[in-house]
This record gives structure tokens, C-alpha cells and sequence, in this order.
């Protein structure tokens, strides 16, 4: 049986996707401004719903590679963001991606909280040893984002991704296990020791079975 994820920060909370979030999702992927450093192009209302109604298909896969989570405010349940991590085809890595952060809804200016929720999930349930982030090279506010979230820069991927009629640069950020875990803040602590279900990949499980191969991701955003 599926146990339904909820991560509870000091501001925001991370809760699996629901039905009645397809209209903030069309408005995050149809929206400008807020799909404009993602490594998607901005959406169709169409293609933004078949792309919503696939994700919540994906919740019943196992092993189960992709999660999508719904941010809200810590009282308010209405989905004002949405966070994303892809576990990989090998070793214990998982990629952050997709922040994107509703301007006027509950949980603006706290997408680096929402962030670190994530990566608690992932290194703690999911028994994540590396999770990695990147952003688009000219959005540079995502730096201050991915240092808060105590992520390290990697590297500058040339040309990872073609929007806009455009090639672009990413640059890359990652955090190991054992070192995050020593800057957790309280709520990251509890999500870290969060039992899991069926589908958790806890370090002393052995290797993930199946491979599930991923779509092309879309990075950090927002």
C-alpha cells in the first residue's frame, strides 16, 4: 500500500501531487516567466495537462524513479510550487529539479526550504548517497539557492539544453549524504529518520532493480 508523503518544514510543506492541483500545474508550465529558465519549453494548457496526468500515473510505479511534490504553506494546503527528484539508473544518486515557486502563493520565498525537504527525503527514506542540482548559467539568482541548500559547484555542462531556439550552459551543484546531514535543520532532521514504503532504497538494500529509463529532466527553476 502507497503511504501518502507529507514533509513538514517551518514554512512550507511537501505533499505528493493530487488531482485537484492540475490548474496551479497548467499555470506553472504555461506560465512565461516561470518556465523560462526550466529545461522544458513552455507549455501548451493541453500538453501542461497530459504532462500533469502522466506524473500522477507515475506514482504507482515501483520501483519508483521519479518523484514530483506538491509545496504548499505550512497551514495551507493549496499547491504554490512544485520540487522534484529523479533517482538514477545506477549507484545511490538522485537529481533535484523542477523548483519552481509560485509568486503570490503561500509559499513564496521559501523555495530553498522546499529544496532542503526534498533532499531530506532523498537522503533519508530514499537513502540517497549523492543528489545534484543545476541551473541554467544565466540565472544566476540560483546560486545563493543551491549554496543555502548546501549544495557544492561541480562543473559547467555546455550546451546540456535547447529552449527557446536556443542552446544553453548548466551548472552543476551536489551534495554527499554525510556532510548534509550535519548542517540538517530540525524538520530536515525528522524527514531524514521517516520510515519508508515499498519502494525506498535504504543504503544496506543492495542495488535498485529494473532500471526505469528517465525523461529529459527539468532543472532547477523559479
Amino acid at each position: 500500500m502507497r503511504t501518502e508523503i507529507d514533509l513538514v518544514g517551518d514554512h512550507v510543506r511537501l505533499r505528493e501531487l493530487r488531482p485537484s492541483d492540475a490548474a496551479a500545474h497548467r499555470r506553472i508550465y504555461t506560465h512565461p516567466v516561470l518556465t523560462r529558465y526550466l529545461g522544458v519549453e513552455r507549455m501548451t494548457p493541453e500538453a501542461a495537462d497530459r504532462a500533469f496526468e502522466a506524473t500522477l500515473l507515475r506514482r504507482e510505479e515501483r520501483p519508483r524513479r521519479r518523484h514530483v511534490f506538491a509545496i504548499t504553506g505550512r497551514d495551507d494546503d493549496t499547491m504554490a510550487g512544485c520540487v522534484g527528484l529523479l533517482v538514477e539508473d545506477y549507484g545511490r544518486n538522485a537529481m533535484l529539479t523542477g523548483l519552481v515557486v509560485l509568486p503570490d502563493g503561500a509559499a513564496r520565498g521559501h523555495g530553498t526550504e522546499a529544496g532542503r525537504l526534498a533532499m531530506a527525503y532523498g537522503f533519508g527514506p530514499l537513502g540517497m548517497h549523492r543528489i545534484w542540482a543545476g541551473h541554467r548559467h544565466d540565472h544566476r539568482r540560483m546560486r545563493e539557492v543551491m549554496l543555502a541548500g548546501d549544495m557544492h559547484p561541480e562543473a559547467t555542462l555546455r550546451e546540456l539544453f535547447h529552449t527557446q531556439g536556443t542552446w544553453h550552459d548548466v551548472v552543476t551543484y551536489a551534495a554527499l549524504a554525510p556532510r548534509w546531514r550535519l548542517t540538517a535543520r530540525p524538520h530536515e532532521r525528522a524527514v531524514l529518520e521517516l520510515a519508508d514504503g515499498s519502494d525506498a532504497a535504504r543504503a544496506d538494500m543492495g542495488p535498485l532493480t529494473a532500471p526505469v529509463p528517465l525523461p529529459e529532466p527539468a532543472l532547477a527553476g523559479g
